[in-house]
């Protein structure tokens, strides 16, 4: 089963989201070619009402702590609620790759 699958999966099951992306943006970055190390997430669910942005993140990171532990080298993170969603419905871009020649 491939990251992408697993931590569609996990964040399905964690959040029960209204509207979930999971994109693997391993390409953009210096690693050999499949390593699936590197991902955007856009997690829309009412379960991050009256959190924070801080505590949004930490409640994603939480759910995705084995891929972290496994492999996982970065993650941008969108998490919003509905409502929030549906005011701007426009993901983070993630940063430009830092480290490493490509």
């Amino acid at each position: 089963m491939s990251r992408r699958t697993r931590i569609e999966a996990t964040l399905t099951q964690a959040f029960a989201p209204t509207h979930l992306e999971v994109i693997d943006e391993s390409h953009n970055h210096a690693v050999k070619p499949g390593a699936e190390s590197h991902f955007k997430v856009v997690v829309v669910a009412p379960a991050f009402a009256a959190k924070s942005g801080v505590q949004r993140h930490q409640l994603v990171y939480g759910a995705l702590q084995g891929e972290l532990k496994s492999g996982l080298h970065a993650l941008t993170i969108t998490a919003r609620t509905p409502d929030e969603w549906s005011t701007s419905p426009v993901a983070l871009t993630s940063p430009p790759c830092a480290g490493g020649a490509k």
